[in-house]
């Protein structure tokens, strides 16, 4: 699918889940507070689809597929039958209310934990967390050796690479010394300190990891497989083999392994490869490269070996362990959310790190692309910014009600019509602020990417 279909897809798909699923929290907690529902929609727009339920609610279907909404009985939005007042939303007590108005986020939080659990369940690929650092960076000058394996970050333990720059990346909010306890190739264990108080303010977490320069560690230069038929089968290369040096420049990885060769073989395409077999390093082996083209287009230089295939850990669990763990990424996903808002509230993290709609469909189609369990964590992402986000005190949103019927509580009767009124339009400009703010970054990502 093309990418830009594809993101507008795959936006549709994620809203349409997840804000439906926020209304049917309202619909669901509305009806069992006794409140009247009028219309439950999935959608926007003009109806394609509907009917009348026998409990008198309207459910449609519509044409914009971006979210929907419940509509309920409601006396100040006109007049209320004298037989329906016991069904109208404000006539119910302060703290049914509340109930309606947080289920919409709740169901959200919900959604989270589901997905997480569901993705835990499913089994959840990732790389272990082995660590390079580009040279001449801040990770370079903290001490990170090409090699080294990730086991705390702030002292909390991580399993994958993905806990591990996450981790990284919340640290980087704050741009304070942040302690990482690795494990080195000759075993030994050591505390390394990555001076982020180092990296200029104003900036985006992107452009804060690329002068980090901490990244998965490419393949180490040892042969996974040697291909039949190919110039380094001839040669007598075999997979285990590690590569020393070629042509007398030596290989840290597999990455300078493969930079070489293209190197090398365009001044002549006899190799002299030198590899450590069995602990042994054996006397240089003359390798052939051969060019080859595809479909008639120059494709480079190739002898025919892969590397070994990198360390991989899959996050699989039964029902109990997966839910315990759904319920441990949530809280963390959750903090970890609510640092950043300070931080952005304090002026310590940078407005560049907001994203809008264009950002979430951009990785949406990247997650859907990678397979069900990637997506199943985007959403249940998404969801928990969604329930996060509805639950600030900003009028419009959910915390906004909730924060008037808080205040009812403790003075006993409704926030005036006319604060509520004024509260809106200040909600309103905050919130159309705060989207216009994302939408320029997701743009400038685009044109001018870091």
């Amino acid at each position: 699918m093309n990418p830009f279909f594809g993101s507008v897809f795959w936006l549709l798909v994620t809203l349409g889940v997840l804000v439906t699923f926020h209304e049917f929290g309202h619909y669901w907690v509305a009806r069992r507070c006794g409140v009247k529902v009028l219309r439950f929609s999935v959608g926007f727009g003009t109806p394609i689809w509907r009917r009348i339920g026998k409990d008198g609610t309207e459910y449609q279907i519509a044409a914009i597929p971006l979210g929907g909404y419940v509509k309920m009985l409601d006396a100040r939005e006109g007049e209320v039958d004298p037989e329906l007042r016991d069904q109208e939303f404000t006539a119910k007590s302060v703290w049914k209310r509340i109930a309606i108005v947080a289920a919409g986020p709740g169901f959200n939080l919900i959604f989270t934990v589901f997905a997480f659990w569901a993705m835990f369940m499913l089994g959840k690929p990732d790389y272990a967390p082995v660590v390079s650092a580009t040279p001449q960076t801040l990770a370079a000058e903290a001490g990170i050796r090409n090699g080294d394996r990730v086991l705390e970050v702030d002292g909390k333990p991580v399993d994958t690479i993905s806990d591990a720059m996450e981790a990284v990346a919340n640290g980087l909010l704050g741009r304070e010394p942040l302690p990482l306890l690795v494990r080195g190739t000759d075993g030994a264990q050591r505390t390394v300190v990555l001076p982020l108080n180092k990296l200029p303010p104003g900036q985006d977490i992107v452009q804060y990891m690329g002068k980090l320069g901490l990244s998965l560690a490419p393949p180490t230069a040892a042969i996974g497989k040697v291909t039949e038929g190919e110039a380094a089968a001839a040669a007598g290369l075999q997979g285990g083999d590690r590569i020393l040096s070629v042509n007398g420049q030596p290989i840290g990885d597999w990455l300078d392994f493969q930079k070489l060769i293209p190197a090398e073989a365009t001044k002549s395409p006899r190799l002299s490869v030198a590899v450590e077999r069995d602990g042994k390093v054996l006397p240089p082996i003359v390798v052939t490269a051969r060019f080859k083209s595809l479909q008639g287009q120059p494709a480079g230089w190739v002898i025919g070996v892969a590397p070994m295939p990198m360390e991989q850990v899959v996050q699989h669990f039964g029902p109990v362990r997966a839910l315990g763990e759904s319920l441990r990424s949530t809280w963390d996903r959750t903090a970890a959310t609510f640092n950043m808002i300070a931080k952005l509230i304090t002026g310590e993290a940078s407005t560049k790190n907001l994203s809008g709609v264009v950002g979430i469909a951009q990785v949406a189609n990247q997650m859907a692309g990678q397979g069900l369990t990637p997506f199943l964590e985007f959403l249940g992402l998404v969801s928990l910014s969604l329930a996060i986000i509805n639950l600030l005190p900003i009028p419009v949103l959910d915390g906004g009600h909730l924060l008037y019927y808080l205040i009812e509580l403790v003075k006993g009767s409704p926030v005036s019509e006319r604060t509520m009124m004024a509260g809106q339009y200040v909600g309103l400009a905050l919130l159309l602020t705060m989207m216009g703010l994302a939408f320029y970054n997701d743009i400038h990502r685009i044109i001018l990417p870091s």
